[in-house]
C-alpha cells in the first residue's frame, strides 16, 4: 500500500526511482503538465509522475539515521532503504522497525560489539532503552519468559550469507550467559548445538541459483529453561526436507553438499566405487560440480570431525558413508524394455555394475533388489500377484527408493544429534530460534520453489499478525481509538494454496491419482477453478504456466515437473528389503511394518500435503510461543565490508517482510510523535499557542486543527498521524519557513539596495567636488603660465643680447691668447725633447739592471720550492708510515698544522712577491707604451722640424725592438710561473688529503667520546636501576621475612603437643584443664613474678592446681571481659577530639588482659563477630562510616603496638639451651608453664605473636569489607539519579523569553538532577565527617564515587544516540561543572583527584560542544579535544552524534574514513577492543598504606562510657583515666 503523497510543490525534497539504485534523492525543480521534473543528487534531471514520487526529509540526512524506523518522519521504502545505508556506512548494522531487527552483514569483525561487558550493559536493559542490538531481543524474549512464564520463539531469516548462524550463535552465547549452564558440563548449549552445524549443512544444504550454500530445510533450534531460569537442555527440531533435490537438481544448481564431498574423499570415494561427480545421474544433471573457494575434501574431513563431536561412532559413520554411495549408484541404474508386455529389465553391464555395488552397499540381496524395481506385489484374496513394471515405472520406483532412504537418513542425523545435546523433558519454558529459507524467486522457478513459498507466505500471515499486534498494544497504551483500522492480510493467497477442497495442493494431489494425468491437465483444471481470482494469474507465453502474486512480488511457477514432484510413493517392498539389511544402520532406519491388508504394495504420499502438515506442525509451535523477529539481510554478493547493493537489499527487504510491516503501519498511524517533538518541529504553525499557557497536548490539537486535519489520534504522550499528514504539516511548514526566508530576504534586500543608493550618492557628491575642484585648477594653471611666458620673454631677450656682447669680446680676446701661446709653445717643446731623451735612457738602463736581478731572483726561489717540495714528499712518507700507528696520530696533526702553517705562510709570501713583481712588470709596460705613443708624436713632429730627429728615431727604433726581445723573454718567464703554480696546486691537494684524513680521524675520535658518553649513561642507568631492585629485594625480603614468621607461627600453631617427659600423663591433662590460665589478669599473675628464686615461682603455680576454683574464676573473668566488649561494640560510644572510643576502649583492654600475648585467638574472633552483627543489623548509613572510623583506628594501634614490640621484624635463628629459653621468656608469652622444671620439652613453645598478627589480618580484612559495602551503597544510590542526568529533560520556557529555531530545541532550565547529586555528595560529606571518618578514607571514597560518574556517564553517553546531542552536551558539561564546584569547596584533603577522574566524560562532552567538528582533523582531536579516549571510542561519538540546537553536522567524512580504516586494522590484532569502560571493584589501599595516612592516635585522655561501673574487669581504667 503506498503512502499518500503530499501537495508537491517547487522546491520539494522526493525520492525518485532509479534503474541502478532503485531509489535516489531528488528535488522537484518544474511542473510540466501532470508530470514533474525533478533534479537528482548526481546532476540528472528525469521526469516523472507524482504518484511515483515519495516524499523526503531533508533533515535526516544530517544525522547517522535513526534506530528505529518508526521515528522516521516519512515511513517509505526509500527512506527505509536509504536509513539502512546511513547506518552501515557507519558500522550500526542493527536497526529496529518496532519490534523488529534488521541485522545488516558487517563482512568484518566488530569485536566490541559482543564481549561480556556488552552483555552486561544489555542485561535488563528495558527494550529500545540502549542501541539496536541482538542481545537486545534475546534479553527481551529471556525477561519474557521469565516474566510471564510463557515460552518466547526468535525468528531469524534471510538469505545464506546474511549472518543467520552467527546471529543464533549470539543469541545462543547471550542466552548461555544470562541462563548460565547445567553443572559439570565441559561443553555449553551454545557450542554443542553449534558443533552441529557442519554435519546439518552437508546434509541440508545445496547450491541454488541465488545461494552457494542454501538451508533446504527449516531448523528450530528449542533452549529449554528450568524454573530457576536455568539453561537445561536443548533440541533440533527440522521442517520441510526438500526430499526432490536427492533425484532431480537443475543446472546450474547441485545436490546436497554430502554427495560431492564424498566423491573427493579419495580413499573412502574408491573404496565405494565413486568417480568424479559428473558419472552419476543424480549428480550430473547439474554442470556444476565444484564451489568457488570451496574445497570438498576440506568439507569432507569437517563433516567426519563434525560427526565425531556429536558422538555418532565410527561404524555407524562408515554406514552412513555406505548408504549415500548407494544412493548414488542407484542413480546410475538405467532399464530397457523387458521381452513381456509392460515390463523392464537392466539395461546393460554398466547398470548392472551399479545394481550390484548398490546391493552391496545396502547388505542386501542383488535379486530381491532388482524384483523390488522392476515388479510390484498385489495382495487379493486368492493371494499376491506381481505386476511387472514398464521402465517408467521403475524409473520412478529407483527415485522413490533413493529419496526415501535419504530422507530416514536425515532424520536418524538429527535424532543423533539431539541425544548428543541432551534434552529436558520437564522443561516448562523454552526459547526458539527459527532458522529457515527465505523467499525465492528465480528465473526458472518450479515445485521446489512453489512449497518454499507456501511456507514464507504462512510465516509472513504470522509475522502480519505479530505486527498488527504490536501497534495494537502501543495504540491501547496510548489509549487511542484503534478499532476501525483495516487489517490486511496474505489470507487469500492461503486459501488459494491450501483450502480444501479445491486448493491448488489438494488439486495437484487429485492430478497425482490418476495415472494419466499430465501437467497440461493440472493447469486447464487450475486455471477453470480460480480464473476469477486476484492472485492468480496465466503466464504470458506458455499455456501451462502460472502466476501467483505472493507478498514479496509475482512469481511465475512451470508446472512441468509439479506432478512427479509431488508424487512420494512409499513402497512396501522397499521398506521390507531394507529392513531385511545385513547393515544394522540400515535395518535401523526402516523397522518392520506391520501387516497390512491393502491390495497393492504402493503407499502414495503427496509431498504437497505433507509439506503441509508439517508447517501446520510449525505454525502450531510458533503460535504457542511469544514471537521476536530478526531479519538479516546481506549487503553485497561480493562479501565485501562497506559496499550497499541497494536493489539487492530492496529485495531481502521485500522477501523479509519488513517492507510489508511497513504496509501494515502504514495502514494505521506510520507517523508518531512525542508533543514535545511535534510541537518543536511544527510550533511555528502556530506560534500564538506558545507562549506556556497551554498544555503540549492542547497546542498539539490546536496546531491540527488549524490545518483541518482530520482521523489523527491524541494519545496519553504522543500524537499519532495517518499516512500522508505529516506530508501535510511538512508542505505548511515549508511555506511558512519560505514565507519567512523571502521577507527575510526582502528586507536585506532592501537594506541592500538603501546602503548602495547612500554609497552611490556619497560617491556621486565626492565626484563633483572633485570635477569643480579640477577645473579650477586648470583655470589657475593657465593663467600662472600666461605670466609664466612674458616673464620668461623678457628675460630671455635680456639674456640673448647679453651674450651677444660676451661672445665678441671672448673672440677677441682668445685671437690674442692664441698668438701669444703658439710662440711660447714653440719654445717649451724644444727644451722638453731634450729632458725625454735624457730621461729614457736612464730608465732604460734600470729596467735592464731589475730585470736581470728579478730573473735571477726567481730562479733561486723556484730552486727552493723543488727542494722543499722533494723534502715534503720524503716527510710525507714517513708520516704516513706514523699515521698507521694511533698513537702518532696526534704529534701528525700537530706537525702537519705547524708545516700547513709554514706552507701556508710561505705561499702567501711567494704570491705576494709575485703579484708585486707581476705589478712593477705591468707599471713598466704600461709606462713604456706610454713612451712609445709620445716617442711616435714627437717623431712625428721631429720629421716636419729637422733632420737631426730622424736619426734619434732610428736609436728609438733599435730600443723598441730590444725591449720587444725583453717581453718575449718576459713571456717565457710567465710560462714558469704557470708551471710553478701547478706544482703548488698539487701540494695543495696533498695537503687537502692529508686535512681530509685528519677530519675522519677526529670525528672517529668525536665518535668514540660519544659512544664512551652513552655507555657512561647506560651505566649510569644499569647502576640505578640495580639500586632500585636492590631496594626492591629488600622490601620483599622483609615481607617474605614476615610471611615466612607468620608461616612459622602458623606451623607451630597447628603441631600437636607431644610430650616426652616420664610423666606424659600428667602433662597432658595439666595443659588441658589450666589452658586458660594463659589469659590470667595482671594482678593474678603478680605473685608469680615478684620473686626471683625457682621455690617461690613453683609454690604459687602448685597452690592452684590444687584449687579447682581457679579456673571457675577465670572462665567467670572471661565471660564478664565478652560481656564488656560486646557492649562497647554494640552501643555508639561517639568521639572525643576526633578520636573514636570504641577502638580505643576496646584496644586497651586487649592491652591491660594481654591477649595479644595469649595462645588463642577466641577474644579477637569474638570481636570480629560482634563487629559483624552490628554491620548486619544497624542502619548502614551510619553504622558502616562509624564502623570504618573505629575499625582502621584499631588497625592502626595494632599496628604500630606489634611494630614496636619487635614483632614485624625478622627473627633470626634461635640457639638451643638456656639463652634461647631466656630469650623466649622476655618476647614470649610469660606463661608459668615455662619455668616448670621437667615440662619444657613437653609443651610446644609458640610464639606470642601469632594471635596478633591474625587479628591484624582479621581487622585489615573487616576494614575492606567496610570500605567495599559504603562504596556499593553509594553506587547503588547513585544509579539512579544518574540516569536521569545524562539526558537533558525538555524544558518548555515562555515564547517570550527565548527564541525558538525551527530545527532546534528548546533552551533547557537549569535542572534539578545535578543538585540531586550535588545534596547526595553533602551527604555523603557530612556522614562521614560526622562520624570522624579519616580524610584518606574520605578521599579514597569520593575518588571511586567520582569515578563510578564517569564510567556511567560515559558508558550511556556511548550507548544511547539520544545522548549524543550538542544540548545534551550543553547540560552535562553544566553539571560537571557544578561537581568541579563541589570539588573545589570540598579541598584536596578530601576531594583529592576526583576531577581527573572525570577525564573521559569530560572530554567526551567537550568534543560534542564544540563548533566546527567538519574542520577538525584527526590528530588535532585526538591530541588536544579527547587525548584520553581511544580511536574507537571518538569513532563512536562521530557516528552518533547529531546537532538538535544549531543543526551543523559531525567530523568530516575523511576523518570517519581515517578512524574506520584504524579500527579495521586494530580489529585483526585485538581480542576485545571494547569502546566502553570498566568498573574497578578493587579495594585501592593495603594496610600500610593506612598506617602511613592516619596519625597517631594517643589512647590516655579518653572519655569513659557511663555502664563502665557494671563491669569489675575494667575497672583498671578508671584510676588511668584519672
Amino acid at each position: 500500500m503506498p503512502e499518500p503523497k503530499m501537495s508537491l510543490r517547487k522546491g520539494s525534497k522526493v525520492w525518485a526511482e532509479d534503474r541502478d539504485l532503485a531509489w535516489v534523492p531528488a528535488e522537484a525543480i518544474e511542473f510540466v503538465g501532470k508530470q514533474v521534473r525533478v533534479l537528482t543528487a548526481s546532476g540528472k534531471k528525469v521526469l516523472a509522475s507524482p504518484e511515483k514520487l515519495f516524499p523526503r526529509d531533508a533533515d535526516e540526512e544530517d544525522h547517522g539515521g535513526v534506530d528505529d524506523m518508526t521515528k522516521l518522519t516519512y515511513l517509505n521504502e526509500p527512506g527505509v532503504l536509504y536509513n539502512l545505508q546511513r547506518r552501515y556506512s557507519l558500522n550500526d548494522i542493527y536497526t529496529y522497525t518496532g519490534s523488529i531487527l534488521i541485522a545488516v552483514n558487517p563482512f568484518t569483525k566488530l569485536p566490541h560489539l559482543y564481549n561480556v561487558h556488552m552483555m552486561e550493559q544489555y542485561k535488563g536493559a528495558p527494550f529500545g532503552e540502549l542501541s539496536p542490538h541482538v542481545f537486545a531481543v534475546a534479553d527481551a524474549s529471556y525477561r519474557a519468559m521469565m516474566y510471564d512464564n510463557k515460552s518466547q520463539s526468535i525468528l531469524v531469516s534471510g538469505e545464506s550469507g546474511a549472518g543467520k548462524t552467527e546471529t543464533t550463535k549470539l543469541i545462543m552465547q547471550y542466552l548461555t550467559y544470562v541462563g548460565g549452564r547445567a553443572a559439570g558440563d565441559d561443553r555449553t548449549v551454545e557450542q554443542q548445538v553449534l558443533e552441529s552445524n557442519p554435519l546439518l549443512e552437508a546434509f541440508g544444504n545445496a547450491r541454488t541459483v541465488r545461494n552457494d550454500n542454501s538451508s533446504r530445510f527449516g531448523k528450530f533450534v528449542e533452549i529449554q529453561f528450568d524454573a530457576s531460569g536455568r539453561i537445561s537442555g536443548a533440541a533440533i527440531r527440522t521442517y520441510l526436507l526438500e526430499r526432490s533435490r536427492v533425484v532431480q537438481i537443475t543446472d546450474p544448481e547441485r545436490n546436497y553438499h554430502c554427495f560431492y564431498q564424498l566423491c573427493a574423499s579419495g580413499r573412502d570415494a574408491e573404496k565405494y566405487k565413486l568417480d568424479h561427480p559428473s558419472h552419476f545421474h543424480y549428480l550430473n544433471q547439474s554442470k556444476t560440480f565444484e564451489l568457488d573457494g570451496v574445497s570438498s575434501l576440506e568439507e569432507y574431513m569437517k563433516t567426519r570431525r563434525a560427526m565425531d563431536i556429536v558422538g555418532i561412532s565410527y561404524e555407524d559413520q562408515e554406514a552412513i558413508f555406505c548408504t549415500l554411495a548407494a544412493i548414488l549408484h542407484l542413480g546410475n541404474i538405467e532399464f530397457s524394455p523387458g521381452k513381456e508386455h509392460d515390463s523392464s529389465v537392466i539395461k546393460d553391464q554398466k547398470s548392472s555394475f551399479h545394481m550390484q555395488m548398490a546391493a552391496n552397499l545396502f547388505r542386501c540381496d542383488v535379486n530381491l533388489l532388482l524384483a523390488t524395481l522392476c515388479t510390484r506385489s498385489i495382495q487379493t484374496r486368492e493371494g499376491s500377484i506381481v505386476k511387472a513394471l514398464d521402465c517408467n515405472s521403475a524409473v520412478a520406483s529407483r527415485d522413490a527408493l533413493a529419496k526415501t532412504v535419504y530422507a530416514r537418513l536425515f532424520d536418524w542425523l538429527v535424532d543423533n544429534i539431539n541425544r548428543s545435546v541432551g534434552q529436558d523433558l520437564n522443561s516448562r519454558v523454552q526459547i526458539g530460534v527459527l532458522d529457515i529459507y527465505g523467499f525465492e524467486c528465480f528465473k526458472d522457478n518450479s515445485f521446489e520453489q512453489f512449497c518454499i513459498n507456501f511456507a514464507n507466505e504462512k510465516l509472513q500471515q504470522h509475522f502480519n499478525e505479530h505486527v498488527f499486534k504490536m501497534e495494537q498494544e502501543e495504540y491501547s497504551k496510548e489509549e487511542i481509538n484503534w478499532s476501525y483500522i483495516e487489517f490486511i492480510d496474505n489470507q487469500d493467497v492461503l486459501d488459494l494454496i491450501e483450502k480444501k477442497p479445491i486448493g491448488m495442493i489438494a488439486l495437484l494431489d487429485e492430478a497425482c491419482m490418476f495415472p494419466k494425468s499430465t501437467h497440461e491437465t493440472f493447469s486447464t483444471k487450475l486455471f477453470q477453478n480460480f480464473r476469477a481470482h486476484l492472485r492468480l494469474e496465466k503466464a504470458k507465453f506458455s499455456e501451462t504456466d502460472f502466476t501467483i502474486s505472493h507478498y514479496a512480488g509475482k512469481v511465475t511457477y512451470h508446472t512441468d515437473t509439479f506432478l512427479d514432484k509431488n508424487r512420494d510413493y512409499v513402497v512396501v517392498e522397499h521398506c521390507n528389503l531394507l529392513s531385511s539389511s545385513k547393515c544394522p544402520f540400515v535395518a535401523g532406519l526402516f523397522p518392520s511394518l506391520p501387516e497390512e491388508s491393502s491390495r497393492s504394495s504402493y503407499k502414495f504420499s503427496s509431498v504437497a500435503s505433507r509439506f503441509k502438515q508439517q508447517l501446520q506442525a510449525l505454525m502450531e509451535t510458533l503460535s504457542s510461543t511469544e514471537p521476536h523477529y530478526i531479519r538479516c539481510v546481506k549487503p553485497n554478493s561480493l562479501n565485501r565490508p562497506q559496499k550497499f547493493e541497494n536493489l539487492s537489499i530492496l529485495h531481502q527487504l521485500r522477501c523479509g517482510g519488513v517492507l510489508e510491516a511497513v504496509r501494515i503501519s502504514l495502514a494505521g498511524y506510520p507517523t508518531r510523535r512525542t508533543y514535545s517533538e511535534f510541537i518543536d518541529r511544527f510550533g511555528l504553525l502556530a506560534p500564538e499557542l506558545i507562549d506556556g499557557s497551554y498544555e503540549e497536548k492542547a497546542v498539539t490539537e490546536n496546531i491540527l486543527r488549524k490545518l483541518k486535519l482530520e482521523n489523527f489520534q491524541l494519545g496519553r504522550t504522543k500524537v499519532f498521524l495517518r499516512a500522508g499528514q505529516i506530508g501535510i504539516l511538512d508542505s505548511r511548514r515549508a511555506e511558512i519557513l519560505e514565507n519567512a526566508a523571502k521577507r527575510v530576504q526582502r528586507r536585506f534586500q532592501t537594506y541592500i539596495s538603501r546602503r548602495d543608493f547612500i554609497s552611490t550618492r556619497a560617491a556621486a557628491s565626492a565626484l563633483q567636488a572633485y570635477c569643480r575642484g579640477c577645473l579650477a585648477r586648470k583655470m589657475y594653471a593657465a593663467k600662472r603660465e600666461t605670466a609664466a611666458a612674458i616673464s620668461i620673454q623678457k628675460y630671455v631677450r635680456s639674456s640673448l643680447l647679453r651674450r651677444s656682447y660676451l661672445k665678441l669680446g671672448s673672440a677677441a680676446i682668445i685671437i690674442q691668447s692664441n698668438i701669444r701661446g703658439f710662440s711660447t709653445r714653440k719654445k717649451f717643446l724644444h727644451g722638453k725633447k731634450h729632458r725625454a731623451a735624457t730621461l729614457i735612457q736612464a730608465r732604460w738602463r734600470m729596467c735592464k739592471v731589475r730585470l736581470a736581478y728579478q730573473h735571477r731572483q726567481t730562479s733561486i726561489i723556484a730552486l727552493q720550492c723543488l727542494w722543499r717540495q722533494k723534502v715534503a714528499k720524503r716527510e710525507l712518507r714517513i708520516r704516513k708510515q706514523e699515521a698507521n700507528e694511533a698513537g702518532a696520530l696526534r704529534l701528525a696533526k700537530s706537525k702537519l698544522e705547524k708545516q700547513l702553517e709554514d706552507f701556508t705562510w710561505r705561499l702567501q709570501l711567494e704570491k705576494r712577491l709575485r703579484v708585486s713583481h707581476e705589478e712593477s712588470k705591468l707599471v713598466e709596460i704600461s709606462k713604456l707604451q706610454k713612451t712609445v705613443e709620445s716617442l711616435n708624436l714627437e717623431l712625428d713632429a721631429a720629421k716636419l722640424a729637422t733632420i737631426n730627429e730622424c736619426n734619434k728615431n732610428a736609436v728609438l727604433h733599435s730600443q723598441l725592438e730590444f725591449s720587444m726581445k725583453e717581453k718575449s723573454a718576459l713571456e717565457r718567464e710567465l710560462i714558469g710561473t704557470a708551471e710553478l703554480r701547478k706544482e703548488n696546486s698539487f701540494l695543495k691537494s696533498a695537503l687537502d688529503a692529508l686535512e681530509k684524513k685528519n677530519s675522519a680521524l677526529e670525528l672517529e675520535l668525536v665518535k668514540a667520546k660519544k659512544d664512551g658518553i652513552e655507555s657512561i649513561e647506560k651505566l649510569q642507568e644499569v647502576e640505578h636501576k640495580c639500586s632500585e631492585l636492590q631496594q626492591n629485594v629488600k622490601s620483599l625480603e622483609e615481607k617474605l621475612s614476615l610471611l615466612e614468621d607468620e608461616n612459622h607461627v602458623l606451623r607451630q600453631k597447628a603441631l600437636s603437643v607431644s610430650p616426652k617427659h616420664s610423666r606424659p600423663g600428667f602433662s597432658k591433662s595439666f595443659s588441658e584443664k589450666y589452658s586458660g590460665a594463659l589469659v590470667l589478669h595482671q594482678n593474678d599473675r603478680k605473685p608469680v613474678f615478684e620473686s626471683p628464686t625457682p621455690t617461690k615461682l613453683i609454690a604459687p603455680f602448685s597452690h592452684g592446681l590444687s584449687e579447682s576454683r581457679r579456673s571457675k574464676l577465670t572462665v567467670e573473668r572471661h565471660q564478664e571481659n565478652y560481656e564488656f566488649l560486646s557492649r562497647c561494640i554494640k552501643e555508639d560510644l561517639g568521639f572525643k577530639d576526633g578520636k573514636p572510643l570504641a577502638a580505643c576502649i576496646i584496644y586497651k583492654c586487649l592491652l591491660h588482659w594481654h591477649a595479644f600475648e595469649s595462645e588463642r585467638t577466641q577474644i579477637f574472633d569474638f570481636i570480629i563477630e560482634g563487629i559483624n552483627e552490628v554491620l548486619k543489623v544497624g542502619d548502614e548509613n551510619v553504622t558502616l562510616p562509624y564502623w570504618l572510623s573505629n575499625a582502621s583506628a584499631l588497625l592502626c594501634l595494632l599496628q604500630r603496638n606489634l611494630r614496636s614490640n619487635g614483632f614485624l621484624t625478622t627473627t633470626t635463628q634461635r640457639s638451643a639451651g638456656s639463652a634461647g629459653l631466656i630469650s623466649r621468656v622476655g618476647h614470649g608469652l610469660k606463661s608459668p608453664f615455662k619455668f616448670i622444671g621437667g615440662f619444657e620439652d613437653g609443651i610446644s613453645h609458640i610464639e606470642a605473636r601469632y594471635p596478633a598478627i591474625l587479628f591484624k589480618q582479621q581487622l585489615t580484612a573487616c576494614v575492606e569489607k567496610i570500605f567495599g559495602l559504603i562504596r556499593d551503597n553509594l553506587k547503588k544510590e547513585l544509579s539512579p539519579l544518574l540516569g536521569s542526568c545524562i539526558q537533558a529533560p525538555k524544558v518548555r520556557v515562555h515564547a517570550g523569553k527565548s527564541s525558538r529555531s525551527p530545527g532546534g530545541v528548546p533552551q533547557q532550565l537549569p535542572s534539578s538532577q545535578w543538585d540531586n547529586i550535588i545534596k547526595f555528595l553533602d551527604s555523603l560529606m557530612s556522614r562521614l565527617r560526622c562520624n570522624h571518618v579519616p580524610s584518606f578514607f574520605i578521599r579514597k571514597l569520593i575518588t571511586q564515587v567520582f569515578s563510578f560518574i564517569n564510567i556511567s556517564l560515559f558508558n550511556s553517553l556511548l550507548l544511547r544516540r539520544e545522548c549524543c546531542t550538542f544540548s545534551n552536551g550543553e547540560y552535562v558539561k553544566s553539571g560537571l561543572a557544578e561537581l568541579e564546584k563541589w570539588i573545589v569547596c570540598a579541598k584536596e584533603e578530601f576531594a583529592g583527584t576526583s576531577w581527573h577522574e572525570l577525564n573521559y566524560i569530560r572530554q567526551a562532552v567537550g568534543f560534542l560542544v564544540i563548533h566546527q567538528k567538519r574542520k577538525k582533523s584527526l590528530e588535532e582531536i585526538m591530541q588536544d579535544l579527547c587525548p584520553a579516549l581511544t580511536v574507537r571510542q571518538i569513532y563512536r561519538i562521530s557516528t552518533m552524534y547529531w546537532d538538535d540546537k544549531y543543526g551543523t553536522q559531525s567530523v568530516s567524512n575523511e576523518v570517519v574514513a581515517q578512524m574506520r580504516e584504524i579500527l579495521n586494522r586494530d580489529n585483526q590484532n585485538l581480542t576485545s577492543n571494547s569502546f566502553l569502560l570498566d568498573d574497578d571493584l578493587s579495594i585501592p589501599f593495603s594496610t600500610e598504606d593506612i598506617d602511613i595516612a592516619i596519625p597517631a592516635i594517643d589512647t590516655s585522655d579518653v572519655e569513659l562510657p557511663t555502664f563502665l561501673s557494671e563491669y569489675p574487669c575494667a575497672q583498671f581504667l578508671v584510676p588511668h583515666q584519672k
